[in-house]
């Protein structure tokens, strides 16, 4: 997909108007925990920056309810991307309105001024044309650089493209879309889906998708335990969604005749509760006691997944392998991450806080792109258009 980029546009006087994702975990005490969201976004902010550019710096964070909520002012985001620029960056005191008008007619080449949080306004959610005018007026360029909110309708991300005289994709958001046209598009085959994390319901658009792309499915985490019981596996007290069982049973089915091999656990860390002071063992899934729970997978389902990843080419990963932020029951992902690093496989990673688990393994250095998105990760997994990149590639043709 070809989306107009940073890189094309002169961007010498103009106001320069990026919308990243600053939506970053934030302590009781105001200090930003993880700072990678604005670390992702720098290399956007400084070409702007260096090419002469005036920019304007507009997110989110948390979930005000769409009106004015101190816990949630950008004032701890402004001061931490103050800090990796090495020069002041402005907090507006809101996103929209007069003094904000007047603070942007005032900045000069070279300065960065940071909105105030787009969610104190309703309108920001509600996709609302007239709000997105009022943001409009800031802008000359306007720069999507926040892949992760891209499969959102929001007034910053959909509508704000309608009035804006030019738009572009920033740096981040151009690399994620590479990546992932590389990845499912036109992959190096054998490709080897891996799917993990929460849910069954939440990942049956990318289950269906990855079945008819893929040469090979690796499913585990959570999600194994709802195939396993539609296999008449007794998984236990492990998570399951029972009125799934059918659906998992037809993609099992759907899998062989196709003739895609489909991998589930052989075995697995099991807990009477998801604690990591709970006692644990490693149980072949057919012999997970009753009323213990599966957080993990075990060392003879690493080594079976890892044998799969060693003859891959190109590798779509998508949610941990276990309970991952628990250190008892890390050691699935963990396993597997250095697989994939040292796979000579093109592998992309993301979603269900995959990232996280990636940095937290020491191999995140030996994966060729972890993406930012969880959601937006996701939705184009399941093959669907995000609401953000459809309207850059709107406003690419309203300029031919």
């Amino acid at each position: 997909m070809k989306v107009p980029s940073l890189e094309e546009m002169d961007l010498k006087g103009k106001r320069v108007f990026i919308r990243v994702d600053f939506n970053v975990p934030i302590d009781e005490r105001g200090e930003i925990t993880d700072d990678t969201r604005i670390r992702s976004a720098l290399p956007t902010i400084r070409m702007a920056l260096e090419r002469g550019g005036k920019v304007i710096v507009a997110s989110h964070l948390g979930r005000p309810k769409g009106k004015p909520d101190k816990r949630f002012t950008m004032a701890p985001c402004a001061k931490r991307l103050s800090e990796l620029l090495q020069r002041e960056v402005h907090l507006a005191p809101d996103c929209i309105g007069p003094e904000v008008e007047r603070m942007v007619s005032q900045m000069e080449e070279g300065q960065v001024l940071m909105l105030e949080n787009l969610r104190f306004h309703p309108e920001e959610e509600a996709n609302d044309d007239g709000f997105a005018r009022e943001l409009a007026k800031l802008v000359d360029i306007y720069v999507n650089d926040g892949f992760a909110v891209a499969h959102r309708a929001n007034a910053s991300v959909e509508a704000i493209v309608k009035f804006s005289p030019l738009c572009a994709a920033g740096l981040l958001m151009k690399r994620e879309l590479e990546a992932l046209e590389k990845a499912l598009e036109d992959p190096a085959r054998p490709l080897v889906a891996i799917l993990g994390g929460g849910k069954v319901a939440d990942k049956l658009g990318a289950v269906h998708r990855l079945m008819k792309i893929a040469d090979k499915v690796i499913i585990g985490g959570a999600l194994a335990y709802t195939f396993l019981r539609a296999k008449g596996i007794d998984t236990g007290a492990s998570l399951v969604e029972e009125e799934l069982l059918s659906q998992a049973a037809k993609i099992m089915a759907r899998a062989k005749r196709k003739g895609l091999k489909l991998y589930l656990p052989v075995d697995c860390v099991v807990a009477p509760e998801k604690s990591d002071k709970a006692e644990r063992m490693v149980r072949p899934v057919q012999e997970i006691p009753a009323g213990w729970m599966a957080l993990d997978i075990g060392p003879a389902s690493i080594a079976l997944f890892s044998e799969v990843i060693s003859d891959a080419k190109t590798i779509v990963w998508n949610g941990p392998m276990g309970v991952y932020e628990l250190e008892p029951f890390s050691t699935g992902t963990k396993e597997l991450v250095k697989a994939v690093a040292q796979s000579k496989a093109f592998s992309i990673l993301g979603g269900g806080d995959l990232d996280a688990a990636a940095h937290l393994s020491g191999y995140a250095e030996g994966i060729s792109y972890i993406s930012t998105g969880g959601g937006a990760f996701v939705e184009l997994l399941e093959g669907r258009k995000l609401p953000g990149v459809e309207a850059l590639l709107r406003c690419s043709k309203r300029r031919r």
